[in-house]
């Protein structure tokens, strides 16, 4: 499987740049793994809702630029649908199947994801509360690294 996760913004963090570091590696025996950063478009930081909104469009053109040509889009969203571990591996599954073995996750920046790139695919969702999205890579990272263990039936701490 290939997988590729589009993000915008980058990891300063060393402890967040060393977990995620960490299930990459983690990830080499199961899939193929791409990660795009796309730089986060700069606004004051008390920026109206239209200079919020043009920024994620900024952000979405980059976004689609980067794209793979085909498989299957998965946009991290609040609004997306939950799902626990198992299902989520099994969704991985289906989708994998259904784009020719091409997952694409993208993470939003601190504003979220435009509307357009939300539309493309698939919403999914890990809570209703908000993450900062270099957190949130490394939670999609252990997820997507989990759901490879369930789907070999292999063990993974619960």
């Amino acid at each position: 499987m290939n997988i590729t996760i589009v993000t915008v913004g980058s990891v300063k963090e060393p402890f967040y740049m060393a977990a995620a570091a960490e299930y990459v590696k983690r990830l080499k025996p199961y899939a193929t793994l791409e990660i795009i950063e796309i730089p986060e478009t700069q606004r004051p930081a008390k920026a109206g809702e239209k200079a919020i909104l043009q920024a994620l469009e900024d952000e979405a053109t980059r976004i689609v630029k980067v794209l793979p040509k085909s498989g299957t889009i998965v946009s991290l969203c609040v609004e997306g649908k939950q799902q626990d571990s198992v299902r989520f591996a099994q969704s991985m599954a289906d989708w994998a199947e259904q784009g020719g073995a091409q997952v694409t996750f993208i993470i939003g920046g601190s504003d979220g994801l435009s509307e357009r790139i939300k539309a493309m695919g698939v919403k999914l969702s890990f809570s209703k509360m908000t993450f900062p999205h270099t957190l949130m890579r490394v939670i999609l990272l252990e997820q997507v690294y989990r759901a490879f263990r369930i789907l070999h039936h292999e063990p993974y701490h619960k």
